[in-house]
């Protein structure tokens, strides 16, 4: 069984999609035994090539994946495989089925905030999905769902045959750990963080709820303490800016960007409190690596996050700043809370999506084709 996937978030997306992409493939490649191609669009050599022992990469220079992906919307042509080669079951990690001419498809979806809370989506993504993803899963062979949650919205809402629809969780990277206290101390310092400080983790944009909670900081006056909000912008980040800028605690607020991976780590670690107001998730990667790095979690029961915080965070299920920062005050630097969540997070490895993945690809490759 030759398996092809396609990378093309992972050269393009360092996070969400593009992150479960990059850590899936190398655990994939493991089982493969030599059977595992990938393939991105890399035109004039621009990407940086993904890695993952025993797999074959194969890329499309002399074209520019944009193109294509315009051809797919409006033609429904040239099929895939006409760039990436040939294989019996062709993965695709990022919602949607380009064509295929030949093989067996499976495809991830990731949350369908998209039509739950269309608001929250930017107008372009949103078409392109609405478009596209009634195809998809009338065409996929196979639908892996990064949650129950997600699963039972898309046999809801997307009507997809339910025996094609997979549960599968990501994982949690075993490199989220707190680092020693010597890099989080330097890493503070760098970064202006030069007191306790309330973190959350995400792009800016109106899903993740930034404006309420900053609402949440505000009522907590007696936390001599810096709110950080650590993500690049994203759609709409222009009122969450705004409102970082006219908060009554606006000198005790930091933004923070273009933190690599051992940055994060630091700064996970290095919070009393890690907070997740977030509207929707359809898995929740921020408030899990939180956990990792043993930072107490307070979260919203927002979309599969109380699915998959579970019992290792406290999950609050309304949109009340009083209540969000009276909780709030009880989880600063809360040992149990924090030994919880480690406890919890362990369930989380990609060896075990990796495992499930690969099942999916063997029950589709029997179909033939």
């Amino acid at each position: 069984m030759r398996v092809c996937i396609d990378m093309q978030a992972a050269v393009t997306q360092r996070a969400g999609i593009g992150r479960y992409a990059t850590e899936l493939v190398p655990r994939l490649a493991v089982q493969a035994a030599d059977s595992l191609s990938l393939f991105y669009f890399d035109f004039l050599r621009q990407a940086a090539a993904p890695h993952a022992p025993n797999a074959e990469i194969r890329t499309a220079r002399w074209c520019p994946g944009r193109v294509v992906e315009k051809a797919w919307l409006m033609f429904g042509w040239p099929p895939f495989n006409f760039f990436s080669g040939q294989a019996d079951v062709f993965h695709f990690p990022n919602f949607l089925l380009p064509p295929l001419s030949r093989g067996r498809s499976v495809v991830t979806i990731h949350d369908t905030a998209f039509l739950r809370m269309p608001e929250t989506v930017e107008t372009r993504n949103l078409h392109f999905l609405r478009t596209r993803i009634a195809e998809t899963i009338r065409r996929a062979d196979a639908i892996i769902a990064v949650s129950d949650f997600t699963a039972s919205e898309i046999k809801e809402l997307l009507h997809a045959d339910p025996a094609k629809v997979h549960a599968i969780h990501s994982g949690i990277s075993p490199d989220f750990r707190a680092p020693p206290d010597d890099v989080i101390a330097t890493v503070s310092r760098r970064r202006g963080l030069d007191r306790p400080y309330i973190l959350t983790v995400g792009t800016l944009e109106p899903r993740k709820n930034i404006p309420f909670l900053i609402d949440v900081f505000e009522k907590m006056p007696d936390f001599d303490g810096l709110l950080v909000i650590a993500g690049s912008p994203g759609w709409k980040y222009g009122p969450i800016l705004d409102r970082i800028k006219t908060s009554t605690r606006a000198t005790d607020i930091r933004h923070v960007e273009h933190l690599s991976d051992d940055e994060l780590r630091a700064v996970y670690a290095g919070a009393d409190l890690f907070m997740f107001p977030s509207l929707y998730e359809g898995f929740g990667f921020p408030p899990l690596e939180a956990m990792a790095c043993g930072t107490p979690v307070l979260a919203s029961a927002g979309g599969a996050l109380r699915e998959v915080l579970g019992d290792g965070a406290v999950i609050m299920e309304e949109y009340d700043a009083e209540s969000w920062a009276a909780r709030a005050v009880g989880a600063l630097r809360n040992a149990e809370l924090a030994e919880a969540g480690r406890r919890l997070v362990s369930r989380y490895t990609w060896e075990e999506t990796a495992r499930k993945t690969w099942q999916v690809y063997e029950t589709v490759a029997k179909l033939g084709g």
